[in-house]
């Protein structure tokens, strides 16, 4: 079991290593001079010398590469030199210093993704730690909404073969998969939230947490999750039912399920005691890959809906081309989508008898 878990994080660090880097060189190179970003139309010489100074600019690409890998490692390495970017200073860093040679400090730190350009030097971390909670409520109540509805309506397509109930559950599986997300978003804003608004009570545009109409803080409006999370649902929703009903029908052809009838067992018996639990593997590795994707998947129903998650701060971003924003966002999304895979692996070896943890 360890052995299996290193051998998939030394995999999972060689993949972040790969992002990070790919990130960093397209966010950095390509779009031009970050301080003058920074300071919009309102540059002069001295300020743009000196931004560039304190954020590392002004030196060579592969210095500033390095700079950002020291700045991600929670082990990383610090000057003791107040003028040099890599100062331990306590508005950036907060870390445990281990030892110091010379003019470098060793400390273990959390990650340091930088300073918005936009928000006044607001660390990003503190953006994506407002704004990331959002979109995983809204990721989990999507991918339940498609847990469970695909997987009943996935049985019941299997118990119903190539009848009329198969075929429209495969219709409306179809559509679902098919329909772009920023679509679907205008068409249940617009149908559910205009025209129906006096029957659904639900709003086009609304987050989890809505500003008290007197004054007196924030609550949470738990109907404006109904509409995005719904939409953001219907592809895998879709997915599942298909690899439900496929799979169901491949194991329900097993040996084993045969022998089960054999004994006089019932259809319902055999299906929730036998058949579910290994037909659920392929739907598993999908569900992964889905959860994960709707962090990134998210950023369009949250635009469009209003919804403050991470999705959305990401459009104002690059809106905006608030590199460190867009960089640390990314980095992020990346990192769930390797720790949810690690994860989902375990999950398979102990559904699948077959897959051994070696």
């Amino acid at each position: 079991m360890i052995k299996y878990l290193l051998h998939k994080t030394g995999y999972a660090l060689l993949t972040l290593f790969g992002v990070v880097t790919v990130i960093f060189f397209l966010f950095t190179v390509l779009p031009g001079d970050p301080a003058r970003m920074m300071l919009d139309q309102n540059e002069n010489s001295e300020q743009l010398e000196k931004i560039r100074k304190k954020y590392g600019f002004d030196k060579p690409i592969s210095t500033q590469y390095f700079y950002y890998l020291n700045d991600l490692s929670p082990l990383s390495f610090h000057s003791t030199n107040a003028d040099d970017y890599t100062y331990l200073s306590e508005d950036k860093y907060s870390a445990a210093k281990l030892f110091t040679i010379g003019s470098t400090t060793t400390v273990l730190k959390a990650p340091y993704l930088r300073e918005s350009f936009q928000k006044s030097g607001k660390k990003v971390t503190q953006v994506i730690g407002d704004t990331l909670p959002n979109t995983v409520v809204l990721a989990c109540f999507a991918i339940i909404i498609a847990i469970v509805i695909g997987i009943i309506l996935g049985v019941v397509s299997a118990l119903y073969k190539d009848t009329w109930i198969d075929r429209t559950i495969a219709l409306v599986s179809t559509l679902g998969m098919s329909l772009p997300s920023f679509f679907a978003a205008i068409l249940f804003a617009w149908v559910f939230g205009f025209l129906l608004h006096e029957i659904t009570g639900l709003s086009m545009t609304g987050s989890l947490y809505e500003v008290d109409d007197f004054g007196e803080g924030s609550h949470i409006k738990w109907k404006n999750i109904i509409l995005p999370a719904i939409v953001l649902g219907i592809r895998p929703l879709g997915v599942v039912i298909q690899l439900m009903r496929n799979s169901l029908l491949e194991v329900m052809g097993q040996d084993y399920i045969r022998t089960a009838r054999a004994k006089g067992l019932s259809e319902v018996k055999i299906i929730r005691k036998h058949a579910l639990k290994n037909a659920l593997n392929p739907v598993v590795t999908a569900i992964s890959g889905w959860f994960a994707s709707m962090l990134a998947g998210a950023v369009f129903v949250e635009y469009i809906f209003g919804w403050n998650g991470l999705g959305k701060e990401v459009v104002e971003a690059l809106n905006t081309l608030d590199l460190p924003v867009i960089m640390g966002s990314v980095l992020v999304i990346a990192a769930t989508f390797v720790v949810i895979n690690i994860i989902v692996d375990v999950i398979y070896a102990y559904l699948d008898p077959r897959i051994r943890l070696l």
